[in-house]
């Protein structure tokens, strides 16, 4: 939007520029809140992560916590606790371990179809285009817009940064009665075990669509979880995991244990 407002700083006619003053200056008090956002991210970074260290706790939840304490559970708070997870893995990764995540089962997925190689590359190929990139604006454009394009790559960078080691770090796991489907930064999609009317291996492409959830970073996602009640308008789950058929067993075991403990429970209510 600044970048809209600085373009058309220039291409609007001085005459017609009725409101496109108070735009021009707006746009500095823009930045001004965005770096005010990413201050408070990198604050919230430092105090979650040292809570998890110091409890060992779920550092989904050392993060959310602080979080949803000051902001409740709207809007802003999911973004920020988004924003807030991208610095913690892009400056504490070393320190957040797959054990510290609840769960009585994890399921890795970083080295399907070389997913994290993948991310590895991306990375190197936005580092080296940055400084050209920075130059050739410089020189055919202007140095103000080199300046803010070449800042909204880093931030790009610093992204795909984060996801790359988050996707070692940041498992899938079986939490209780419920499957935690954790995927790099995104943010955690819970599935109760009893919504599952069934659990597959698939092996077909997954078009784009709003009854379709696709976690998937390379080729096909390798499982297909049909949901009895939508999530929303979504019907259907696909994810891609390392190990299809250990995940699917481990999820149907959980599913069986679940269904058993639910019918003995009911039979002692009935007696």
């Amino acid at each position: 939007m600044c970048l809209a407002v600085f373009v058309g700083s220039y291409i609007i006619p001085e005459q017609s520029k009725l409101i496109w003053h108070y735009l021009e200056n707006g746009r500095y008090f823009v930045l001004a809140v965005i770096l005010l956002f990413e201050l408070v991210a990198i604050s919230t970074v430092y105090l979650a992560i040292k809570g998890a260290l110091s409890k060992n706790e779920d550092p989904d939840l050392s993060i959310e916590k602080p979080i949803k304490q000051y902001l409740g559970e709207g809007p802003v708070a999911k973004l920020l606790s988004f924003e807030t997870r991208m610095w913690t893995y892009a400056l504490f990764s070393k320190r957040v371990k797959l054990e510290n995540f609840s769960g009585q089962q994890h399921f890795t997925y970083h080295k399907k179809d070389g997913a994290q190689s993948n991310l590895h590359g991306f990375l190197f190929l936005i580092a080296f285009e940055t400084p050209i990139m920075h130059l050739l604006l410089h020189f055919i454009w202007s140095p103000f817009a080199a300046n803010i394009v070449t800042l909204l790559t880093v931030f790009g960078l610093i992204f795909f940064f984060a996801e790359y080691r988050a996707v070692s770090r940041r498992p899938i796991s079986l939490v209780g009665n419920n499957l935690f489907i954790r995927y790099g930064l995104y943010q955690p999609l819970v599935i109760p075990l009893d919504n599952i009317a069934k659990i597959i291996k698939n092996t077909e492409f997954v078009k784009r669509s709003r009854f379709v959830k696709r976690y998937n970073y390379s080729g096909y996602p390798n499982v297909e979880i049909e949901l009895i009640d939508p999530a929303g308008k979504v019907k259907s789950v696909y994810i891609g995991v390392d190990n299809a058929e250990q995940f699917i067993s481990a999820v149907l075991a959980e599913t069986s244990k679940y269904n058993t403990s639910c019918s003995e429970q009911t039979a002692d209510a009935v007696f």
